[in-house]
């Protein structure tokens, strides 16, 4: 697999795994747990920030294939 592919890769991942992180927070209040749904707001929270972290560095790798063409 070449760097392209392998960026197209983990973007389509990345995005999946952001779309099932949205189907988790409407059904934490049908838990009924103050507790369990504050805990797993953070988790989610802090599992998208990580998301993210892996989509800028991605990108980042991306610009400098971009830039190397030029």
């Amino acid at each position: 697999m070449d760097r392209p592919a392998a960026i197209a890769q983990i973007r389509e991942a990345a995005k999946n795994i952001a779309l099932q992180f949205m189907k988790i927070h409407p059904a934490l209040p049908s838990l009924n747990d103050s507790e369990t749904m504050g805990d797993c707001i953070k988790a989610l929270h802090e599992m998208t920030v990580q998301i993210e972290i892996i989509k800028k560095k991605v990108g980042k790798l991306e610009r400098q294939d971009d830039s190397t063409l030029l």
